[in-house]
């Protein structure tokens, strides 16, 4: 499933159908209606798996006119660059969409995806952002030569759940 966006350079587009592939795989083998946190599990399995630098439960400042008013925390983060956020739900509304823009905003990101899992077919589910004033002029430094045979320059281990 090819969902080029136009507007942002191709390295960034490969890391985002990278991110997709990975979700399709954790798809075909879990199937629909199972609990977020256990697609995210096996979703940052995949990440490791593929070589797919992320952080997991990302937390990102929040600003208000210049002054920072907390945090907030993002399912992943894909290097540095990707916010994806996980649903299963029956149906992604725009509030869904809104608040993935305001997630990319807080964190200073260029594309978001949110993939709702709760799908008979994941494309159905999938939903990407783009905000181009986020874009930067090169990769960054942790995905110069990332490709699918070398090891993530950074990953983040499973939180502890409460």
């Amino acid at each position: 499933m090819s969902i080029h966006h136009r507007d942002i350079p191709d390295w960034l587009n490969e890391l985002t159908e990278r991110v997709i592939a990975s979700a399709m795989e954790v798809h075909t083998a879990l199937g629909p209606g199972l609990l977020e946190r256990l697609y995210e599990d096996a979703l940052t399995l995949e990440f490791q798996g593929s070589n797919i630098p992320f952080a997991r439960q990302h937390c990102v400042k929040v600003a208000y006119k210049g002054t920072p008013i907390g945090e907030q925390i993002l399912d992943l983060v894909v290097g540095g660059l990707i916010v994806v956020e996980l649903k299963s739900v029956e149906a992604v509304h725009e509030i869904h969409l809104r608040q993935l823009v305001s997630y990319m905003r807080s964190g200073r990101m260029p594309v978001g995806l949110i993939l709702n899992f709760n799908m008979v077919q994941l494309k159905s589910g999938i939903h990407r952002r783009v905000l181009t004033q986020f874009l930067p002029p090169t990769p960054p430094a942790q995905l110069i030569g990332q490709s699918n045979s070398q090891q993530p320059l950074r990953s983040s281990p499973q939180p502890p759940r409460s």
